[in-house]
């Protein structure tokens, strides 16, 4: 993996945060706390299993296993 792929990966998670704030937001005006939790999980699962696979990555680059290139 290179470096730039890097930095899109984390914008993208970054991205997802975002959109999971502004679904849970957006949604809590119209709908109950339950449901507007249920709309927002899957942006909140994408964006903590990014930042999972960033940190695993983050780490093997660290211990020079698999180095950015």
């Amino acid at each position: 993996m290179n470096r730039d792929t890097f930095v899109t990966v984390a914008l993208v998670t970054f991205g997802l945060v975002l959109v999971s704030f502004v679904v849970m937001g957006f949604s809590r005006i119209v709908l109950p706390y339950r449901t507007a939790r249920l709309l927002a999980a899957p942006t909140t699962l994408l964006a903590a299993l990014g930042a999972a696979f960033l940190f695993v990555r983050s780490l093997l680059a660290v211990t020079g296993i698999r180095p950015l290139e």
